[in-house]
């Protein structure tokens, strides 16, 4: 039989391992709270935006439509990357820059003048703006010219493949000549995520002098060296399709850097479909009002083309003459 006295002391006892309880869980929480990340604060430079990735992105309003630049891997390059798109949106006068004592001068302006708001924020966007500002400049034109034929010393070419222009986004280069021109260092192929060998993103100035930039990878999956990133939108643009040829050129020109360069020719079948439908527009366009044109084949070759009149009144028709082929 317990005791008034041992009964409240039970309770005390009881009540401290409680409270003491509360402060270690407490003390838990706090600790928890300290090791949280704090939300990334805004940019100290005009047109920086902080990227959930940790990246850092800029951006210019143009009319009060929100223009995208790109996204930078430091918050310096976001910045210079505003700048440079309000000298071409603002101009010198009126722009307010991030760095104001580095850019703006009359060779750069000229360049900037040379080329439309689109071109720029597309530099901007695939982070080739210095390299093409820097051929310019160098090449003493404001746009920059492409390098002549003479000037372009052959590398290698490739058969594009259907998988090439497919839904994988790459380009694989034949590994003999990826190694003798487009070697990685042991920096540049340090192993990333996802079995890929982190690469380097190299440059090419296509015949009408506008440069793409590539990411330029080891695949350990298949062993293969490819360009990624850059090339959906070389193939788009330029219209290469399965059997077209990848011409890689080195240019010629002096300098530590030479130029790497880039074209492409189509097949004999593309052309020829090409030709065909040239002839078929032509024939369409020579037409005389109130005739049609009837063609006659035979195991799908042309063997004979009729005209045939059109009775305007009754909607029949007439036979006017025929030609063989």
């Amino acid at each position: 039989m317990l005791l008034a006295s041992d009964a409240a002391v039970a309770a005390d006892s009881s009540s401290s391992q409680g409270s003491g309880g509360g402060a270690a869980a407490g003390e838990v929480e706090a600790a928890a709270e300290l090791h949280q990340p704090l939300p990334r604060q805004s940019s100290r430079f005009k047109g920086v935006v902080p990227q959930p990735n940790g990246r850092w992105g800029a951006q210019i309003y143009d009319r009060h439509t929100r223009v995208w630049l790109g996204t930078f891997p430091d918050e310096a390059a976001a910045a210079r990357a505003y700048d440079v798109a309000a000298l071409r949106y603002r101009g010198r006068d009126a722009a307010a820059l991030n760095f104001p004592g580095e850019r703006g001068d009359d060779g750069e302006l000229a360049f900037l003048a040379a080329h439309s708001k689109a071109e720029i924020v597309d530099m901007l966007r695939k982070h080739t703006y210095a390299d093409e500002l820097r051929q310019g400049l160098h090449r003493g034109r404001a746009r920059a010219r492409p390098t002549p034929a003479w000037a372009r010393a052959p590398l290698f070419e490739k058969a594009v493949t259907p998988s090439d222009v497919g839904k994988l986004n790459r380009l694989v280069v034949p590994k003999h000549h990826a190694e003798k021109h487009f070697p990685l260092t042991t920096s540049s192929s340090s192993s990333s995520s996802g079995g890929i060998k982190g690469g380097v993103l190299l440059n090419f100035e296509d015949e009408e002098g506008k440069v793409w930039r590539f990411r330029y990878s080891y695949w350990n999956s298949s062993q293969s060296y490819v360009l990624t990133k850059g090339w959906s939108r070389f193939v788009k643009e330029k219209g290469i399709r399965a059997g077209d040829t990848v011409t890689f050129y080195r240019s010629t020109y002096g300098g530590p850097e030479k130029q790497l360069l880039i074209g492409y020719r189509k097949t004999m079948m593309y052309k020829r479909q090409q030709q065909d439908d040239d002839e078929a527009a032509t024939a369409a366009d020579a037409m005389v009002p109130g005739e049609k044109t009837r063609v006659v084949k035979l195991f799908g070759a042309d063997i004979a083309v009729e005209k045939v009149k059109t009775d305007e009144a009754g909607g029949g028709e007439g036979h006017a003459g025929s030609s063989s082929c």
